[in-house]
């Protein structure tokens, strides 16, 4: 059980990492990126926007602690 408990942990630290926020806010995009597709929609820009945006505002919130 202690090997799956590691083996879960390392993804939890490999996709997660320090900022659960850049997590989060990849997940939302990448789930409103599939809505848009499959409503038609070319939704190439949003993933890139999304991973400037979420960046700038993790370098924000560390540059002010």
């Amino acid at each position: 059980m202690r090997l799956v408990a590691r083996f879960l942990r390392f993804w939890w630290t490999f996709i997660v990492g320090d900022d659960w926020r850049v997590a989060l806010g990849i997940a939302v995009a990448l789930g409103v990126s599939a809505m848009l597709v499959e409503a038609g929609v070319p939704a190439w820009w949003l993933i890139p926007l999304a991973a400037v945006g979420l960046l700038a505002d993790s370098l924000r919130r560390a540059t002010r602690a």
